[in-house]
């Protein structure tokens, strides 16, 4: 992604801060957290009391688990960023291009 000329980022990653090593982002109405646990990368998703996660291991080397919540039910596996955001999108009731996406994870998937 690019910054424009007033130091915005691409509308997609919306409003980023980053407190006690999580990353927020919000758009759209959806807020996106991005965390590593001990174990995994974990990019968690709401938007009106519905909930989404992608995680994957913390070595960032295997396919992305879309679950319910962090610790929730596993949906789903992917190999693409993508593919798991079109999933979490569903599960949201939005489209793919309204996920906010924190800089951190965007390099999830194989």
């Amino acid at each position: 992604m690019t910054d424009d000329d007033d130091g915005a980022t691409a509308e997609a990653t919306g409003d980023e801060t980053t407190v006690d090593g999580e990353t927020a982002a919000s758009a759209n109405g959806i807020t996106a957290r991005y965390s590593l646990t001990d174990s995994e990368r974990v990019l968690a998703f709401e938007r009106d009391g519905r909930t989404a996660v992608v995680a994957q291991n913390r070595d960032g080397y295997a396919m992305l688990k879309v679950r319910t919540a962090v610790d929730g039910d596993e949906l789903e596996r992917y190999y693409g960023f993508d593919m798991a955001l079109d999933h979490v999108a569903e599960r949201l009731g939005v489209r793919e291009h309204d996920l906010p996406i924190p800089e951190a994870s965007a390099d999830m998937g194989m």
